[in-house]
């Protein structure tokens, strides 16, 4: 079943007693990155994040938004998670809502940003009904950059055949995830909510099996040059998102999508 705002809450909670700035700090960087590259050009008056986790955690990806739009709003199913991170960043514009039932009027975004929001569902009518939601909202020529985790990766695909409460006991898994897909199954379902896919790619390229827990040791007794110096070493990886082999090894798929012109395709959808 799907995870509701308590849940979420309280996945909050764990993360502020036992905080992964480094981790953070390199996977924030990296998203920063492809946004910086992928929104690069026109300035754009209004743009949406559909989860604020990043934010209430670490320093998330609201400066970059802001550099990149007039007004930058973020929302997370939470209440409690929505109030932590506007009051860590500056000036954030922060809604609770649901990403299946956007309270936004039609066209209301010149971009939305959705960083692994849509794969936390328990099957795909959550994601599906997410996009066509996110659609309806996005003006026609907006862009949307979605990642979402990739199951092309073996360890990704092996870990969606286990069970949750055994990858959460173990602690391989600190949070529920849920159905995702394939970069050709989300190219179809984009293009049927209404897309035209600009670029997709695969990024954090590094085995988190073993960088999370290395980062954890250097938040405890490294120095400030020594997680420099690991950051360093695990961006050395993300060379591997120019190989041909780049969903393999990526982490998440990302996409970058325009919301087209017609909106024949964009159906109403009641989430189940």
């Amino acid at each position: 079943m799907d995870r509701g705002a308590d849940y979420w809450a309280k996945v909050l909670e764990s993360e502020l007693r036992n905080p992964q700035p480094t981790w953070r700090a390199y996977v924030d960087a990296l998203h920063e990155a492809l946004l910086t590259r992928w929104l690069s050009g026109r300035e754009r008056h209004r743009l949406l994040k559909t989860d604020l986790f990043e934010e209430a955690v670490g320093n998330g990806l609201h400066s970059v938004l802001r550099q990149s739009a007039r007004m930058a709003v973020g929302m997370d199913v939470s209440w409690r998670l929505t109030g932590v991170a506007c009051s860590r960043q500056d000036k954030l514009l922060g809604i609770a809502a649901d990403s299946r039932r956007l309270p936004f009027i039609t066209a209301s975004f010149d971009g939305i940003i959705s960083i692994s929001t849509l794969d936390h569902f328990a099957s795909s009518e959550g994601l599906q009904c997410s996009l066509l939601e996110i659609a309806r909202v996005l003006r026609p020529g907006g862009i949307l950059i979605l990642t979402l985790d990739n199951p092309a990766n073996p360890i990704i695909a092996l870990r969606q055949h286990l069970p949750f409460t055994l990858l959460n006991r173990l602690r391989i898994v600190p949070y529920y995830v849920g159905y995702t897909c394939g970069p050709r199954r989300l190219r179809n379902l984009l293009v049927e909510a209404g897309f035209d896919i600009a670029e997709m790619a695969a990024v954090v390229h590094c085995p988190r099996v073993l960088a999370i827990p290395l980062a954890r040791w250097f938040d405890r007794h490294g120095t400030p040059r020594g997680r420099a110096r690991l950051g360093r070493a695990l961006k050395r990886f993300e060379s591997l998102a120019a190989w041909p082999t780049r969903f393999r090894t990526g982490h998440f798929i990302a996409v970058k999508a325009i919301r087209r012109d017609s909106d024949s395709a964009i159906l109403p959808v009641s989430p189940k």
